[in-house]
């Protein structure tokens, strides 16, 4: 009995290693993965690599600053693209509010732009009769944010018949929502040079 126990096992790994090594592959043969945090230098524009940098640094310069002590609540605003590119500034603002959830610094209320969707869930629930009351949220309980974070990103473009020079200065800040001081503030700086 041992014996038939030990073969079974064997040949339910050998089948899972098999599968595992013969899934098909479907699609181009010119399409291949990569690896997610290798730095991307395709064009000087604004990259991947850019955005990591950027939320990495602020989220570790907020995090160490002190100013989140008690996981305070905080409202984001769409970081202000000022540069002539276009850039997805609320996907700076999602990893750095992603960064800081995951390390329990802080807690999020719904920012300026979901607010509306937050408003309309709660009139749906308590309007329209649909749902049953002792489950409905009630209005009236959506907590407050002490801090607001919001920033810009800006840049300065040269040109020469060799060289293109892009510099990027992206700039944040927590402001208290009640005294309207500034508590924190950090900046980022990134240069990126192509020559032709």
């Amino acid at each position: 009995m041992p014996f038939f126990r030990l073969s079974l096992l064997a040949a339910v790994a050998l089948l899972a290693t098999g599968c595992a090594n013969n899934s098909p592959t479907l699609g181009s043969k010119n399409i291949r993965y990569g690896d997610t945090k290798a730095v991307e230098t395709v064009t000087n524009e604004f990259g991947s690599t850019d955005l990591q940098l950027i939320a990495e640094s602020m989220t570790r310069s907020l995090a160490q600053s002190g100013s989140l002590q008690g996981r305070p609540v905080v409202q984001v605003y769409d970081v202000k693209n000022k540069t002539s590119e276009y850039i997805d500034t609320r996907e700076i603002t999602t990893s750095i509010k992603t960064q800081l959830m995951k390390s329990g610094t802080a807690r999020f209320a719904s920012d300026n732009t979901d607010m509306q969707s937050q408003v309309e869930q709660l009139k749906l629930q308590n309007q329209s009769g649909l749902y049953r009351q002792s489950t409905v949220s009630k209005t009236g309980n959506m907590v407050a944010a002490k801090y607001r974070l919001e920033g810009s990103i800006s840049s300065i473009v040269k040109r020469s018949s060799d060289y293109k020079d892009v510099f990027y200065k992206f700039s944040l800040q927590l402001i208290d929502v009640e005294s309207g001081l500034a508590e924190w503030m950090d900046e980022k700086e990134i240069r990126k040079t192509t020559e032709r």
